[in-house]
């Protein structure tokens, strides 16, 4: 039942790294895009960073050069690389997923808080 499984979330301190891993069921078919999302207290919710089937990746401006989107078909996995960590990147982290039929597919969210 469950469509995406995600991981890698949790506490850091300001300049470390983290690596969130989504896994995609087998049961979601002709994926195109796979990226993140995140929405941090008292903000909207905003795209990080997105693969596309022919590997094509955006980013957000606050993260470009830090964090590093990575996609592996084999497994059905999209990873986000999370280095130099800032405490502003503490958010609830989602992984989405949308195929060719621009159907689009949520996880739970994962919770990422950079502190002292």
């Amino acid at each position: 039942q469950v469509q995406l499984v995600e991981s890698g979330g949790g506490l850091v301190q300001p300049g470390g790294s983290l690596r969130l891993s989504c896994v995609a069921s087998r049961n979601i078919f002709s994926i195109y895009v796979m990226g993140w999302y995140r929405q941090a207290p008292g903000k909207q919710r905003e795209l990080v960073a997105v693969i596309t089937s022919g590997d094509i990746t955006n980013y957000a401006d606050s993260v470009k050069g830090r964090f590093t989107i990575s996609r592996d078909n084999a497994k059905n996995t999209v990873y986000l690389q999370m280095n130099s960590l800032k405490p502003e990147d503490t958010a609830v982290y989602y992984c989405n997923v949308r195929t060719i039929n621009v159907l689009d597919y949520w996880g739970q969210g994962t919770q990422v808080t950079v502190s002292s």
